[in-house]
């Protein structure tokens, strides 16, 4: 074979791989296919000042149209919901919006981004780096915004059908990981989740 024939050949099959190649669009449609994802979570946060992690646990329902519920349920029970509106904490006297500018905002922000699979609104903070195919993939988030920039110095998303795994690294060296290792894709909320997002 002439070395300009296998140069045409190897071009060839960088090119059919590229092609191929699984890309932020195809992740986007992927992550926003399920009407409904809900699921257990599992929290570990891994502060520098302490031997073990601070592990919490709960469950989760994410609306493509409504939001995110955030059911936390050990060690303390507590819900929260992030939607357009911002994050509100429900109470006695019903969903109270919280400030919006901690660490746990931009968290919140965050998890529902990934989550509804919007990287172009993640892609206006973070360089954006995924490798892996539609079955297994991982999503390297790295702040350009100078806000993000003082709270995390890179965030890792693993996944495949729909996300299992967040990790965020903190500057200041704590990290939290999330798992969600049993999420099921639905068609639509309950009679009881339409009335926690309705309120």
């Amino acid at each position: 074979m002439s070395q300009t024939l296998k140069a045409l050949c190897l071009l060839l099959a960088a090119q059919t791989q590229t092609a191929h190649a699984f890309d932020l669009d195809q992740l986007g449609a992927q992550l926003a296919k399920p009407a409904v994802v809900r699921g257990p979570f599992i929290q570990e946060k891994h502060l520098r000042a302490l031997p073990q992690p601070l592990t919490s646990k709960g469950e989760f329902v994410l609306s493509r149209d409504a939001g995110l519920l955030w059911q936390l349920r050990s060690p303390l029970t507590q819900d929260y919901r992030i939607d357009a509106a911002g994050i509100a904490r429900r109470t006695a006297q019903g969903w109270q919006l919280q400030p919006g500018q901690d660490v746990a905002a931009q968290q919140s922000r965050l998890f529902l981004a990934v989550l509804k699979g919007d990287h172009s609104g993640l892609a206006r903070d973070f360089e954006l780096q995924l490798s892996g195919s539609s079955t297994a993939w991982q999503l390297t988030l790295i702040p350009h915004s100078l806000l993000l920039k003082q709270i995390f110095s890179s965030i890792r998303i693993d996944g495949g059908a729909l996300v299992e795994r967040i990790e965020l690294h903190e500057t200041q060296g704590d990290r939290t990981l999330m798992r969600m290792p049993q999420s099921q894709a639905g068609d639509a909320l309950s009679a009881q989740e339409l009335d926690a997002f309705a309120r």
